[in-house]
């Protein structure tokens, strides 16, 4: 079993949205119809970077720290590298 942190972008909204899972399909599934307070305002949601981790721990500490660096430019120089 893995666990996925995930970075997710809105163009309705031009934000993004930084999360962790086991079932990434399932919890994109969840963000573009019920939501979650932070995405529920839109239903375009579209996933732009995964990075995987054996530990659940291990992906909630990645999840802070992208958080914690509150840079939208950190994001996207994530979401870029990917491809």
């Amino acid at each position: 079993m893995s666990f996925l942190v995930y970075i997710i972008y809105s163009p309705s909204l031009d934000q993004y949205y930084i999360g962790h899972t086991e079932d990434i399909q399932d919890r994109i599934f969840r963000h573009k119809n019920s939501g979650s307070k932070s995405t529920k305002k839109a239903n375009d949601w579209v996933l732009k970077f995964t990075e995987e981790f054996a530990i659940k721990s291990e992906a909630m500490k990645r999840e802070l720290e992208i958080k914690s660096k509150k840079s939208r430019k950190y994001i996207e120089r994530l979401v870029s590298s990917i491809g």
